[in-house]
């Protein structure tokens, strides 16, 4: 199944991550023949929350951030998605965002819809006093329209642990009780899950090890490349290297750490732990090259994991690629035009809604203990997350060799006929056409 951009390859549209989510979600609407009705209801969010606050920052001035909440689908359950903190979110992006996250539980088949938010900031620049403060006021302003049975937030880009507990501590004073299910990504000590801060990248090393005996490769022969070395990128890097892979390549803003021998995972691990930049400018191992960070996906390797943000593997760079397979880390890191290149090409590209799950899975998991006041064992927590995305995996193989489609095709029409089942069985659309798959 090939999915080719309506718009010019080369153009702005390329880089939009809502215009790129739009060509997977056409062809899939397309494929199960949905009629008007059921492609209607899911291609839009349900309500979409905008909302100004004032921040007193440590100068004494007030400033006024603007933020998001955007709620696409509760068809298959409470809204569940992340909280990012970046210059760069805006309306439309946190929309597409939004619009994954339901693939991605539907995908996975745990009881959620999807859901995304973020606020318009710089956190380099902010003290942590000054965080703090921001996500308060940020969580009095969407208060109303969070909470653990209708909408729970988690962390993303630039957000943790710590900005989770200041969440959970401000919506329980709005509520007047403790209330921490609200929020999922939570420190242990605070409800939070064990097994939650390393969930995504296992999750995404999990199904790149898979990838990698489905195609017949032998661990200890195979070498592989990560862009990103942050709290997805390193548990990624980390499991990889344990099983035996070869990391030899990994980047962040600072540049790209390139040793042909193999990285030293734990020491990076390590060092980042102790950055005051919190990046690993400055770190140095015995035959280690430093390379500049776009260098990261000309590198032939058996393996890419690309777990930065998105749009980086474009129609300029994807022709360059020499990786066999890659498995998407970050949300929407290669665009349509990218991805019709590569498929051509011949490499296996895991899309990013069962390949980055293993958050919202452990997220799950989190919620329900939450709610029913027990606490998983942490090898518990990451059998079942490995269980679950390998049971989608095997579900995408499946589609992908009967239909002779990609896997991001066969995950996007897998995803998405479910949720309109779920329409037609709760009667939101009558009738609406949809095939069983």
């Amino acid at each position: 199944m090939s999915v080719e951009m309506k718009t010019n390859q080369q153009g702005a549209n390329e880089l939009d991550l809502l215009a790129n989510v739009n060509v997977y979600f056409e062809n899939a609407v397309a494929y199960l023949e949905l009629d008007y009705a059921a492609k209607t209801a899911l291609e839009k969010p349900e309500r979409s929350v905008v909302v100004s606050f004032p921040v007193q920052m440590d100068n004494g001035l007030t400033k006024i951030f603007e933020g998001f909440r955007i709620q696409h689908s509760s068809v298959r359950g409470p809204y569940k998605g992340g909280i990012r903190y970046h210059p760069s979110v805006s309306g439309e992006e946190t929309q597409g965002l939004a619009s994954l996250m339901t693939w991605k539980c539907s995908l996975t088949d745990i009881p959620f819809g999807g859901a995304k938010g973020g606020v318009v900031c710089d956190p380099r620049t902010m003290s942590q006093n000054e965080l703090e403060r921001l996500t308060r006021q940020y969580t009095k302003a969407i208060s109303r329209d969070i909470g653990p049975r209708r909408d729970i937030p988690a962390p993303d880009v630039n957000t943790n642990e710590q900005v989770m507990s200041w969440m959970y501590d401000e919506y329980s004073s709005f509520a007047g009780k403790m209330v921490p299910a609200v929020v999922t990504g939570k420190p242990v000590n605070l409800g939070g899950s064990l097994g939650r801060r390393e969930s995504t990248g296992y999750g995404i090393a999990r199904i790149a090890l898979d990838m990698l005996a489905e195609k017949g490769y032998d661990l200890r022969q195979s070498t592989a490349a990560v862009q990103g070395f942050g709290k997805v990128g390193s548990w990624a890097a980390k499991r990889l290297s344990q099983a035996g892979v070869r990391v030899v390549a990994a980047s962040d803003i600072s540049g790209l750490y390139y040793k042909p021998q193999g990285l030293s995972i734990d020491e990076m691990i390590a060092y980042l732990a102790k950055s005051a930049k919190g990046t690993l400018e400055g770190y140095q191992e015995m035959g280690l090259k430093r390379l500049p960070a776009e260098e990261i996906f000309e590198l032939d390797v058996t393996l890419l994991i690309p777990a930065a943000l998105e749009s980086q593997i474009t129609s300029k760079n994807a022709d360059k690629l020499k990786a066999r397979i890659i498995v998407e880390g970050a949300n929407g890191p290669i665009t349509a035009p990218a991805d019709n290149i590569l498929e051509k090409k011949g490499i296996t590209v895991v899309p990013d809604i069962l390949a980055n799950a293993g958050g919202v899975v452990v997220s799950y998991y989190e919620w329900i203990q939450n709610l029913q006041g027990y606490r998983l064992g942490k090898e518990e927590v990451l059998t079942r997350m490995d269980e679950k995305l390998q049971a989608g995996l095997r579900e995408l193989l499946g589609m992908s060799a009967e239909k002779g489609i990609s896997l991001r095709a066969a995950a996007y029409i897998i995803a998405i006929n479910r949720v309109v089942e779920a329409m037609n069985l709760r009667g939101w659309i009558s009738h609406g056409k949809w095939s069983a798959i």
